[in-house]
């Protein structure tokens, strides 16, 4: 079979305008997938063809050959030495606005035009499928033929966050455009529709994570509120199942059974609303659902939980703003070494701080009443507490924690790994150093009076975040030596 049937693709062109070259990606995009999934449809109706079906992500690239410097302020927008830079793309229309923008950047910074054609990686047929909600992928011996002997799949070998690690080796010495390829992104989501059961089109630029259900009603009660004031600026309420309301009186009703990580997304039409993820409790659902969020560039996110108070001066219902981590939940070391610092951000730091001081109405010296400021260790068992506790007390004594949980620091670190603005602000629900454990009367007192306050925070420091330059909140902090253009 030396045949390969491919699409007849449009010749590679240059452009000075992001909106053309968009639109051009778009034509690319949707002439392979088009061809992907229509010769899929016949090869099931009518048995394999006698020859290979492919066609190939497009292609956006960079070429420049000048040190001429940038405005050295920015983050993003611009490569730091010459050469040719390029990356596949996928999904165009869900991520119009975003490459106008990176493009728009590199357009201006360099003075170069960015060409746009077809790129040599396939575009597997799985994911060609996933645009399309009438066609689905037969498991392996399902189909009358052998499914990879005639479309591409998915190839683990070239799906991967070599870029994001600073691990990846340029093919050819050309360089890579954006921290993502198209396929590490059509891999990324899938698993998003899989873990939250939302599509990603309704993912918004802000993000909090939760590890407890008790938080979810009280986003949707937000949610209604925002929904019922015309001049909110928020459109839309979506639940689990994709159910979405803009009617604050609407029912939503059951939506069937609940997934790994129930998502809600509080809509505006910019994508700049907040989006609540319930990741439940873990290092490694926070680290399978940031790993994944990732790939949309949200423009910040937080994390939101209950954690153990470490310190004999918390109460509960205390407030914890970390500014360091200790990193024990072990799910990212191969890919961020624990000797990695992950620095707090001046930028989340007081919006958080800011919003805590608004929703208590407590200032000054006196927000030290209810709010600490410190280190959060993140733990990979949950019963700690069972075994010899003279090390793990050691080492929290020696790092200073005054909390821990078991998802904070994953978020932190793979908010840094990303190059996501990340912070958190988590609420003191035991203290088992101290003989206040969670129990069952204890907690639901606790749930009563704190959850919608604690939510409140997180909803109104988002809000300010809103409101900043992106260049501003997307600072050089997290940017290395050799970063890509786009953000």
């Amino acid at each position: 079979m030396s045949r390969i049937d491919t699409p007849d693709t449009f010749k590679t062109e240059s452009f000075m305008d992001a909106t053309e070259a968009v639109d051009r990606l778009q034509q690319l995009y949707s002439e392979a997938t088009d061809f992907l999934c229509g010769r899929f449809v016949e090869a099931l109706a009518n048995g394999a063809p006698a020859h290979r079906i492919r066609a190939y992500y497009p292609e956006i690239r960079l070429t420049t050959t000048s040190y001429a410097q940038v405005d050295t302020r920015l983050s993003f927008g611009h490569v730091s030495i010459p050469g040719t830079y390029a990356t596949t793309i996928t999904r165009p229309d869900l991520f119009r606005n975003y490459l106008i923008q990176q493009i728009g950047l590199l357009i201006k910074n360099h003075g170069q035009p960015v060409v746009v054609g077809p790129s040599s990686t396939p575009i597997p047929v799985h994911f060609a499928v996933a645009t399309r909600p009438d066609l689905t992928v037969p498991q392996e011996g399902a189909a009358n033929f052998t499914l990879r002997d005639i479309f591409d799949v998915p190839d683990l070998a070239t799906t991967n966050d070599d870029i994001v690690n600073g691990t990846h080796t340029p093919p050819d010495g050309i360089g890579p455009l954006s921290l993502f390829t198209a396929q590490r992104i059509d891999y990324s989501l899938a698993r998003l529709s899989h873990y939250t059961a939302t599509d990603p089109e309704h993912f918004q630029n802000h993000v909090l994570f939760t590890n407890y259900q008790f938080y979810v009603a009280e986003f949707e009660a937000f949610a209604r509120r925002q929904l019922a004031d015309k001049d909110s600026g928020y459109t839309g309420f979506v639940s689990t199942g994709n159910v979405e309301i803009t009617d604050p009186a609407a029912e939503i009703g059951a939506t069937g059974k609940q997934p790994q990580m129930p998502t809600y997304h509080l809509k505006r039409a910019d994508g700049s609303g907040i989006t609540l993820v319930n990741i439940g409790v873990g290092p490694s659902n926070a680290k399978t659902a940031t790993d994944h969020i990732a790939v949309l560039r949200p423009h910040a996110w937080l994390m939101v939980g209950h954690c153990a108070g470490l310190r004999n001066t918390q109460a509960l219902g205390d407030f914890v703003l970390a500014h360091g981590y200790l990193r024990e939940d072990h799910v990212l070391d191969d890919d961020l070494p624990v000797w990695t610092p992950i620095p707090a951000l001046a930028e989340i730091q007081t919006s958080l701080e800011q919003a805590v001081a608004e929703v208590t109405e407590l200032k000054g010296y006196e927000l030290k009443r209810i709010m600490r400021t410190g280190t959060v260790a993140t733990i990979d068992n949950r019963n700690w507490e069972l075994r010899d506790q003279s090390g793990p007390v050691q080492r929290l004594s020696q790092s200073r924690a005054i909390a821990l949980d078991m998802e904070s620091a994953t978020i932190a670190a793979n908010g840094y790994r990303f190059r996501v603005p990340y912070g958190t602000l988590l609420c003191v629900s035991d203290k088992p150093l101290h003989g206040e454990l969670k129990l069952p009367g204890m907690a639901s007192d606790f749930y009563k009076t704190q959850v919608a306050r604690h939510l409140a925070i997180g909803i109104k420091a988002m809000e300010t975040l809103r409101t900043m330059p992106l260049e501003r909140l997307h600072s050089r902090k997290l940017r290395s030596f050799d970063e890509t253009a786009f953000l």
